[in-house]
């Protein structure tokens, strides 16, 4: 997508990031006849995804990762690839006839001035926006978030996040020493270790729920699960991995003793789907080991005082939403950083600005996209509605004495 010519910005509201939580958002906005323009700071549609790397499938199934209005292609298989979910977001963009403007990242999110006529100005370089509301849809995975580990920046081997890995073939016959047990890390140790690597450890430092690859079909009975108490859910799903799932004690991995759900609630973590990681544990091509504690110039250092020397370290640890340049003054984040209040809800102190994409839902993000996105569109056609009943019309006694520049008696 080639960048947008500078031009008028303004629409009553303005969404920030052209993510699936972003289109999805301004899909529905647009339906209920509120016109949006959506601001991104890439030069495409979908970057995020995008950049991800080269053998990233979904992990949930096309039905559960549509957007509302438009399925993902029949063609794309049940497990859809990152190149696949990309051209269907850019399908998306032309099937809704979004107004989507590249290039234009927004630096800040202020107040406007009583009486202006706007709610909110968003500053981007090519000026300032006034809008009655914004979403914000910048997603959980904005950042990378490498940790600040003692020595990291005298290591002399490679060190890079997972957000900067591409493919398994510049570590053919290297050692590689995979940081964190979550999806992305537990896939790319697999797919080292089956491409060619030299040794493949994987640092854990809890060990993970893993559930196979065709858990991913559950979520509809995972949803009908959430009335159920959370220690019933949990010994549930406990069991199911202990009958599906390998015990991998021996090869150093211990069995979870936390739960599916409890993990999620408290973490915001969700299970490991296997995609070969399980197999790779089993034959000794990856090897799990304690988490990382330091780096000491080639060597790094374990929790349990192992020294390892991998030539490449990659650090598959996560991302941080980074709100709080975008919106940190306004008092609706948290003290990690996290919206106080998302999807439908504002805070009290910022009607009419919204957050969507900062939940991690055991029933699947992608499917998180559209319910967040009809919620915030029903709060705004509602709160609409509320604001036209509430204006004076004209023969009112109200509007006609603050025409004539007084209170009414």
């Amino acid at each position: 997508m080639r960048p947008t010519p500078p031009r008028d910005l303004s629409a009553p509201t303005i969404v920030i990031g052209a993510g699936p939580h972003g289109l999805a958002a301004a899909a529905l906005l647009n339906r209920s006849g509120e016109p949006t323009v959506i601001l991104e700071r890439s030069d495409r549609v979908g970057a995020s995804w995008a950049r991800r790397y080269d053998h990233l499938r979904l992990h949930t199934t096309p039905g559960t990762s549509k957007l509302p209005g438009l399925s993902v292609p029949r063609q794309a298989g049940p497990w859809v690839s990152r190149d696949d979910y990309v051209r269907y977001l850019e399908r998306y963009v032309a099937h809704h006839r979004l107004d989507v403007r590249v290039t234009t990242p927004v630096g800040r999110v202020e107040r406007a001035e009583p009486g202006s006529g706007a709610r909110w100005l968003v500053h981007t370089p090519d000026g300032t926006v006034p809008t009655g509301a914004v979403v914000v849809a910048t997603g959980r995975c904005h950042t990378p978030n490498l940790p600040r580990w003692p020595g990291r920046s005298a290591f002399t081997g490679t060190l890079l996040h997972s957000a900067h890995y591409r493919s398994p073939h510049p570590y053919r016959g290297r050692d590689v020493l995979v940081v964190g047990a979550g999806n992305s890390g537990t896939e790319i140790a697999s797919v080292l270790a089956g491409a060619g690597a030299g040794r493949v450890w994987i640092a854990v430092r809890t060990p993970p729920n893993i559930l196979p690859r065709s858990s991913a079909r559950w979520h509809a009975v995972g949803r009908l699960t959430e009335i159920l108490p959370l220690a019933w859910r949990d010994r549930a799903s406990l069991l199911t991995q202990r009958l599906a799932v390998p015990d991998l004690t021996s090869r150093g991995l211990p069995r979870p003793r936390i739960g599916v759900y409890t993990r999620n609630a408290r973490e915001g973590v969700n299970p490991v789907l296997d995609h070969g990681f399980v197999d790779g544990v089993r034959s000794g091509r990856v090897e799990p080991v304690a988490a990382v504690e330091a780096f000491d110039g080639p060597d790094v250092v374990l929790a349990d005082g192992t020294r390892l020397r991998p030539d490449t370290v990659i650090a598959a640890t996560g991302y941080r939403s980074n709100l709080h340049d975008l919106v940190g003054s306004l008092g609706v984040l948290d003290e990690a950083g996290h919206p106080l209040a998302v999807g439908a809800q504002t805070h009290p102190a910022a009607p009419r600005l919204h957050f969507a994409g900062y939940t991690n839902p055991l029933t699947g993000v992608l499917r998180q996209a559209g319910i967040e996105a009809r919620a915030i569109a029903h709060a705004l056609r509602r709160e609409n509605a509320r604001a036209t009943l509430r204006r004076p019309q004209p023969g009112d006694r109200t509007a006609d004495a603050l025409d004539k520049g007084h209170a009414p008696s």
